[in-house]
């Protein structure tokens, strides 16, 4: 029921920004004091029904990195990344302002992951049948891999979950994030497949042809 689950990621993003609160607090410190620009980075990734929203994350790279609108994917020790920045990602506390994203309806605590706005347009109509739920904070492709699983499979897990949407299944899949957290484990993030925005990776492994990736780029830029 997308009610009870709503009534329950309300509940559960209030609780857990009174939890963190203090971890919230001492991440915008170290952030703000350690490097120029703002605290939050907000970005636009494809929510619910394909709409774009504004995904809050605490600032781990350079200003004029954030910025850029040319990225190449993430390397290992990549130098746009701050100090503070590496431990932020390497522990996931730079996805927590997305609490705030829960409690604003724009995220589901479980669910797809929300992708970059230029993804959607790579993907297959099946792919996208992922955006009939609110995106989440984790998901089954979380805890079944991240980004040491490819993108394809990502989206294969993405569309398993949306299969059979329960409360027990909801809350097995947050504990198993909370275990992989603490453990460390699929937590890489710097140099995987998946790692790439999709577009990229698809070129890159020859499913795409340079010029419908450059056509589908364009296409991206449209979408509001």
């Amino acid at each position: 029921n997308m009610f009870v689950k709503r009534a329950m990621d309300i509940a559960g993003a209030l609780f857990g920004i009174i939890i963190t609160s203090p971890i919230l607090l001492l991440c915008a410190i170290l952030v703000k004091c350690t490097s120029k620009g703002p605290v939050i980075f907000k970005q636009e990734r494809v929510g619910l029904g394909n709409k774009p929203f504004a995904m809050y994350k605490f600032r781990s790279m350079c200003m004029q990195s954030e910025e850029s609108e040319k990225q190449a994917w993430t390397v290992k020790d990549d130098p746009r990344v701050t100090t503070v920045g590496r431990i932020l990602r390497k522990t996931s506390l730079d996805e927590l302002p997305q609490l705030f994203n829960i409690l604003k309806g724009d995220m589901s605590i479980v669910g797809p992951r929300p992708q970059l706005v230029r993804d959607m347009v790579f993907m297959s109509a099946e792919q996208r049948k992922r955006h009939g739920i609110r995106p989440g904070l984790t998901g089954l492709a979380q805890v079944s891999g991240r980004n040491n699983i490819t993108w394809e499979e990502k989206f294969e897990f993405d569309l398993e979950y949306m299969k059979k949407i329960t409360f027990l299944g909801d809350l097995k899949i947050l504990f198993r994030t909370v275990g992989k957290v603490f453990k460390r484990e699929d937590v890489v993030r710097e140099g995987t497949s998946s790692d790439m925005d999709f577009g990229d990776w698809l070129l890159k492994e020859g499913k795409i042809d340079e010029e419908s990736y450059n056509k589908l780029m364009e296409e991206a830029k449209n979408i509001k």
